[in-house]
């Protein structure tokens, strides 16, 4: 595992863009080699987005050939709605860079059968070659998409009920009545996240810091999510100053030193 320390969440967020940027150049997709990616919806990626768009709009990366696959959505809300993980990635990132619409794949919460739609979407990433690089974010309580701990570190892609915890934290985009929140979604499963080639995973903040200490100082366990990236062979995880306040100074030292000269992305 490799733990890329930042100064604060802007430069955090554009190691990450200039990372994903490097792994799209380097792969040279094309049409009958797309590059596939991963992505995530909430606060954690905005900052990566935004420098990703600013990057495809100077040249430096395009996304013609990239077919990405988002890890969750609410089930029983429309697409259009403006909370909705659809609106989410149109809104704040696949509307302002040149990905072709077909090339996009989000969970649709509002299929007949929700359950056949978790396996349908899991069979199109299989038959899509596997997800070449997954970012992600973690949850205060180390969780990873909606696989919140307890959750099996082997799952796929399935419908899960949303801890009061989650319910509350995203009533925030909801009026900040957690009675608007959806209390189940569609999410991608730890195990389909651990079949990705690679994972990059964004935390930011004090709120993330016990969960990296966690994940990373700790014993690997479903009751925090993100720690299953210690059995990872290509797991990254860039975070900000302050998420490393949980950490112990010798941990910390460690990963300064071992990423100091590390300044091209590989």
């Amino acid at each position: 595992m490799r733990l890329i320390i930042q100064n604060d969440y802007e430069t955090m967020s554009k190691w990450a863009a200039y990372y994903i940027a490097s792994r799209i150049r380097k792969a040279n997709p094309t049409p009958d080699n797309p590059f596939i990616l991963g992505l995530p919806t909430g606060i954690s990626p905005l900052g990566t987005y935004r420098c990703l768009v600013e990057l495809n709009r100077n040249g430096e990366v395009s996304f013609k050939n990239v077919i990405t696959f988002n890890m969750d959505e609410y089930a029983g809300i429309e697409r259009k709605h403006p909370e909705s993980y659809h609106s989410f990635m149109w809104n704040n990132l696949f509307r302002h860079i040149d990905i072709p619409a077909e090339n996009v794949n989000i969970p649709d919460g509002n299929a007949p059968n929700l359950e056949e739609e978790c396996e349908r979407y899991e069979q199109k990433i299989r038959d899509a070659g596997g997800i070449e690089l997954f970012l992600g974010g973690v949850g205060a309580d180390g969780h990873i998409a909606f696989n919140e701990p307890f959750s099996s570190l082997n799952s796929s892609t399935r419908v899960k009920t949303l801890t009061t915890e989650t319910i509350i934290a995203n009533s925030r985009f909801f009026d900040n009545d957690t009675e608007k929140v959806p209390k189940t979604a569609l999410t991608v499963g730890t195990g389909t996240i651990m079949l990705a080639r690679e994972i990059l995973i964004l935390a930011n903040g004090h709120s993330k810091a016990r969960a990296l200490a966690t994940g990373i100082e700790g014993a690997i366990s479903h009751s925090c999510t993100i720690s299953v990236l210690q059995l990872h062979p290509r797991a990254i995880i860039v975070c900000d100053e302050a998420a490393t306040d949980e950490l112990k100074v010798g941990t910390y030292k460690y990963f300064k030193d071992i990423e100091k000269n590390h300044l091209d992305f590989n």
